[in-house]
């Protein structure tokens, strides 16, 4: 059942106990006013697993980055903007000559180098599912689209068919405007953040490609840039991922591939 429901049928109570709750979720049960959660399938579960640990070793690789930078500073060395090569040479290069020092900083950067290494060899086995797979194949030739964030797409909806519109998707998501009305007030929030916070952030980016270094023109481009230009970049990104999410799942649904409509 879906967690949500049931806790608002809960709330209902005067008061709180064991056994006060198991009478209210048993009500929920029999008057079947509850919702089935979706259960992802074991091979959903499997490539999930892989996401999450490139994931992972993505926050511990900039947690370690932050870390050396941070000691570094303490003796009043200032590292340059760089990643990958450029962050290691400048940290081999400008670390203090103290023994203590560049043990404890050869230490963190060789942790460092180690979960480079590992999420490397994870992107390559996404990169090698995601062209195996038919349904990431073709949603690969949605423009900012890659085989990390389509991957990621089909393992969190795991079966488009439970859908009843496309458009239903960018709520799943957490794409859409949370809303307060009441009588006369009638107030429009942020995006909710529900749902799958991978999926989001990589919509999301893809997004930001579609809109900043696509260079071929389409119509959804067009239409992402000319919003920008009304609400901002932030909400027009906002917006172009949720369209994104609609094409995705009815690309889906439909087995075809991503035709730009040329812009007008």
């Amino acid at each position: 059942m879906h967690a949500r429901h049931v806790a608002a049928a809960l709330s209902l109570q005067v008061n709180k106990t064991d056994t006060n709750d198991a009478h209210g979720i048993a009500q929920v049960v029999r008057s079947g006013w509850y919702r089935a959660v979706a259960i992802k399938s074991l091979q959903s579960c499997r490539v999930r697993a892989i996401l999450s640990a490139r994931r992972q070793l993505v926050m511990v690789r900039t947690g370690l980055c932050n870390q050396i930078r941070g000691l570094l500073k303490t003796f009043g060395v200032v590292l340059g903007a760089g990643t990958g090569g450029v962050f290691e040479r400048a940290v081999h290069e400008q670390c203090p000559d103290d023994p203590l020092v560049r043990e404890a900083i050869g230490a963190l950067l060789s942790a460092w180098k180690v979960a480079g290494e590992r999420k490397v060899e994870l992107e390559r086995q996404m990169i090698r599912i995601s062209r195996e797979g038919d349904v990431c194949r073709r949603l690969a030739t949605v423009p900012g689209v890659g085989a990390m964030t389509s991957l990621t797409f089909v393992t969190a909806l795991d079966d488009p068919t439970r859908f009843r519109r496309s458009s239903d998707v960018g709520t799943y998501l957490g794409l859409t405007p949370k809303r307060y009305q009441s009588g006369e007030v009638d107030v429009g929030g942020r995006i909710s953040k529900s749902g799958d916070r991978l999926a989001r952030s990589l919509l999301f980016e893809a997004a930001t490609v579609l809109m900043t270094r696509v260079r071929k023109d389409s119509a959804l481009r067009t239409w992402g840039l000319q919003l920008a230009a009304r609400v901002g970049n932030r909400k027009a990104r906002v917006a172009v991922a949720r369209k994104l999410a609609t094409i995705l799942h009815r690309i889906w649904l439909d087995g075809t591939e991503f035709e730009p409509a040329p812009a007008h």
